[in-house]
């Protein structure tokens, strides 16, 4: 299960990186700033914006596809709901799924017939998927920055732990949205996630975000 942690960490997804995976599947991570950093007018100009830009969505689908240290790519779909319900389902050969209710994250292989679970709370991105996303309130942002029309926001838990720190990079024109984060683990190492084909649609059936479906 470690080695499917890790799929999820890589990706929101990323989710759970903060719970423990393998650190040869994973990049080295880049430098980043240290906690603490004060942000400056700007900085919080552009947090900010990408919270009204996650404010204005309720629900987003797409594809992803999830790179490795060791190249190693794994693609899949996703759905997200907010406030806190996603799914996001591996290309097969994979059978591993991952599910949260809105409470839970359940990371279910169907091949092996388990189902791990976690309480949303622990994992970094529950900040992105609140009913009201505000990043300065809810998480620590320790940087903020736009050059060639992307934004990236780094950010981390309240409680100041780099394990669960998420580097998330937004298109600024010609409209604001979702491009790729990278996730830190355990490990103190870094794999990136990039999504495809992202588009706001309607809420989706309930019961992909129920565990006990199948």
């Amino acid at each position: 299960m470690s080695h499917h942690l890790t799929a999820f960490a890589l990706f929101l997804t990323a989710i759970v990186a903060g719970l423990g995976v393998s650190a040869q599947e994973a990049k080295k991570p880049a430098s980043a700033p240290a906690s603490g950093q004060e942000l400056s007018k700007k900085q919080v100009d552009l947090v900010r914006k990408v919270n009204a830009y996650f404010n204005q969505i309720s629900s987003l689908k797409g594809s992803f596809l999830q790179t490795s240290a060791d190249n190693k790519r794994q693609r899949g779909k996703f759905f997200i709901t907010r406030p806190g319900r996603f799914r996001f389902e591996f290309n097969p050969p994979s059978k591993v799924v991952i599910i949260s209710d809105g409470k839970y994250v359940a990371i279910q292989d169907r091949d092996l017939n388990t189902d791990d679970r976690w309480e949303l709370s622990y994992t970094p991105f529950r900040a992105l998927l609140q009913q009201e996303v505000d990043l300065l309130r809810d998480a620590s942002v320790l940087d903020a920055q736009e050059a060639d029309d992307t934004i990236a926001i780094t950010f981390e838990d309240k409680g100041g732990d780099a394990t669960n720190r998420i580097q998330l990079f937004l298109a600024a024109k010609p409209t604001m949205h979702i491009k790729a984060w990278i996730a830190k683990d355990a490990q103190g190492f870094d794999t990136r996630t990039d999504l495809t084909e992202v588009s706001v649609t309607s809420e989706p059936d309930p019961q992909i975000f129920n565990p006990a479906a199948r």
